[in-house]
């Protein structure tokens, strides 16, 4: 018992001793063993959840030569969350975008990391998946709008009949041009590209075919 007592003593002030470097490098983690490095993981850790503001961002300097990309990426995207999720509730609230410092308030996080933050996301990788992430949803969001339009939806039909380029008055800009996006109704795959071998004759029965759908009296404009 005393030598596990003891042992916990020394490693702990090989801990202590790390955090009261200026910055912690790898070579200072060559005298840890398996267990230490555990150890220090969780202070770490620990010490992350409860820093706010400057010091948060201080302890971050410290500790970043040491921390594995992976955790760099959690950071990134809990930073991503935090200032859009406040962003949202700010806005609703107030009825206007907040500033800077309001945002560090409701975040815990400091105005720079912020500032930085709303510079940089954009060329950041973990912005470019969430992009992503968007995108593949982009054929089930052009169904719902299928059905909604075969359920009497004017503007849901218009948006539809533009998006697949069946009525001359194609978006150029849509999300699923971009990406090369198929209708899928059933056993029937419906494409842009099918769409441009169809005659003008055929595109019409398929217009007339949705407008039917839709409530007596109500065609698309």
């Amino acid at each position: 018992m005393k030598t596990q007592e003891l042992a916990l003593t020394r490693s702990e002030k090989k801990i202590t001793t790390l955090m009261a470097l200026e910055k912690i490098t790898l070579s200072d983690l060559d005298n840890l063993d398996t267990g230490e490095r555990q150890y220090l993981g969780s202070v770490c850790t620990q010490m992350l959840q409860n820093l706010k503001d400057t010091e948060r961002d201080d302890f971050l300097n410290k500790i970043e030569p040491i921390m594995p990309e992976s955790n760099k990426q959690q950071i990134w995207e809990y930073n991503h969350q935090a200032i859009t999720d406040a962003i949202s509730r700010l806005t609703e609230q107030h009825g206007s975008m907040p500033t800077k410092n309001h945002l560090a308030e409701e975040t815990g996080l400091s105005r720079q990391t912020i500032s930085k933050h709303l510079k940089e996301y954009q060329t950041h990788p973990g912005h470019a998946e969430q992009i992503e992430q968007f995108k593949i949803m982009a054929p089930m969001l052009m169904a719902k709008v299928f059905q909604s339009a075969t359920k009497g939806d004017i503007r849901a039909a218009r948006l539809y009949l533009e998006t697949v380029g069946a009525t001359g008055k194609q978006q150029n800009n849509t999300v699923v041009k971009s990406q090369n996006n198929h209708i899928q109704i059933n056993n029937t795959i419906l494409s842009q590209e099918n769409l441009k071998r169809l005659s003008a004759d055929q595109l019409n029965q398929i217009e007339h075919i949705v407008a039917k759908a839709l409530p007596e009296g109500k065609m698309i404009e």
